[in-house]
């Protein structure tokens, strides 16, 4: 019995040892403590700031993308005076860690005194490998002020080499309700022809699927897109509320043999994971009815207090990561694995106070950007300090010694542990014998420890 217990506390050693040595491998490769944009001249921004134009106090960056040489950046406009909702900077200028917007596509898309504005308030982006930018616009201005709706929400999709605008769709009120608020969105892109856009509707829980190719949508419901009553309490930084928002965090895997991916996704206020597949969600007819309530998978809960916003996978090493509000930290999940098996790839109450967004590029780099919302919303932002940040690190990195870490090959850590496991049950068979066999039999433990890290860290 007291060898089966020795065994026993072996494997949870290497198991501990496992858990215990999570690196925070990304850093800050951008930090402001206001937003700020390329203006034709210092006059210019100087009038706009005069007229209140441009407030920058009011400026605050939600959503990040990044294509090539370009990391684009969403700023709505939650309150007034953001004169671009949308812009970008160059990835090879490294002359400064705080570099100022260029707008995007141009200052006049941005301009609301259009009759009919291009862009009007963006959360989320996303660019597809067919050289698409997909943006999703919200329409709502002043959200947290005077609010004013320019319209249904759109998505804007826009050629990456020229930036010009491909299709502006607009979604039908028919699958828009009162409360809805459309923040964020997932593109299926392995058939550039055959794309499709998964719109997250947070406000009014619901699932809007737009055909490319067919130029349509259709909006699917279910009860997994609902929120949590028991998971709506928020506390970041000493600053507690409530929010009650549906679906929100959407992330798609590879696409599998058959063509299709599975959609993971959850609501903001809750702390469980589902997935469906995709062939469930593309087929307009089967989408849209009540049959489809099986097709939808309940991965689990990640625990007390672990609501998550946005996510994304990355496809090389198939890991989920999402983001931690209320831990000021970024989770992961390997995806072949049951789902209480995640992990933490950085924490931290200075550089991630609310992450925000989390994207990976093509160089499966993992970005994260944090923008103290919280602060932003009940209490303000100090513009002496550093509000906002963006982190970058690999992907390999980043799941270094956590349990998302691709395995090590196990014939070799099989045999190690073996040879580790005998020499530790020997010492265990002498416990009648030898008079200081307690402290034999720790330190024997206590090798196998070491016999472990040695084989995390080869």
């Amino acid at each position: 019995m007291l060898s089966i217990c020795a065994a026993r506390a072996a494997l949870l050693l290497c198991v501990g040892v496992g858990v215990a040595l999570g690196k925070d491998n990304l850093r800050v490769a951008y930090e402001w403590r206001e937003m700020d944009f390329k203006y034709e001249s210092d006059d210019a921004r100087w009038t706009a700031i005069e007229s209140g134009a441009f407030k920058p106090a009011n400026v605050i960056p939600f959503g990040i993308e990044l294509h090539r040489q370009r990391l684009f950046v969403t700023l709505p406009r939650w309150r007034h005076g953001v004169p671009a909702t949308l812009g970008y900077l160059d990835l090879n200028d490294t002359s400064s860690k705080m570099p100022v917007l260029q707008p995007y596509p141009s200052w006049v898309a941005h301009n609301l005194a259009e009759t009919e504005p291009e862009l009007v308030s963006p959360f989320r982006v996303r660019a597809d490998r067919c050289g698409r930018l997909w943006v999703l616009d919200s329409r709502i201005a002043g959200v947290l002020e005077q609010t004013k709706i320019y319209g249904s929400a759109q998505l804007l999709v826009y050629d990456l080499h020229n930036d010009d605008l491909l299709r502006r769709y607009a979604i039908p009120a028919s699958q828009s309700k009162t409360s809805s608020f459309f923040a964020n969105l997932a593109v299926e892109d392995a058939d550039c022809e055959h794309s499709y856009a998964y719109v997250a509707d947070l406000g009014a829980p619901g699932l809007v699927v737009y055909s490319w190719h067919e130029q349509t949508s259709w909006r699917v419901s279910h009860h997994f897109f609902h929120p949590d009553p028991v998971a709506g309490n928020f506390s970041i930084n000493d600053i507690e509320f409530q929010w009650d928002d549906g679906l929100y965090g959407l992330a798609l895997s590879k696409p599998a043999a058959d063509g299709f991916a599975t959609l993971y996704f959850h609501p903001l206020s809750s702390t469980m994971e589902f997935s469906v597949n995709t062939a469930v969600l593309r087929n307009q007819s089967l989408a849209s009815s009540s049959d489809i309530y099986r097709e939808f998978k309940v991965l689990g809960s990640r625990g007390n207090d672990m609501q998550a916003g946005a996510q994304f996978l990355d496809t090389d090493s198939d890991v989920l990561f999402y983001s931690l509000p209320n831990q000021n930290s970024i989770g992961c999940w390997r995806t072949q694995l049951d789902y209480k098996l995640q992990d933490r790839v950085q924490m931290s109450d200075t550089e991630l106070i609310f992450p925000s967004d989390v994207k990976i590029d093509a160089a499966h780099n993992l970005w994260v950007l944090s923008n103290q919302l919280q602060s932003f919303i009940y209490d303000e932002l100090y513009p002496g300090s550093i509000n906002f940040r963006i982190l970058k690190g690999s992907v390999a990195s980043a799941i270094e010694q956590t349990m998302c870490n691709v395995p090590k090959p196990l014939p070799k850590f099989i045999d190690t542990l073996h040879k580790t496991l005998n020499n530790t049950l020997d010492k265990v068979t002498q416990l009648t014998q030898a008079p200081s066999s307690a402290s034999s039999l720790a330190l024997s433990l206590a090798a196998l420890s070491l016999s472990c890290l040695v084989w995390l860290q080869a």
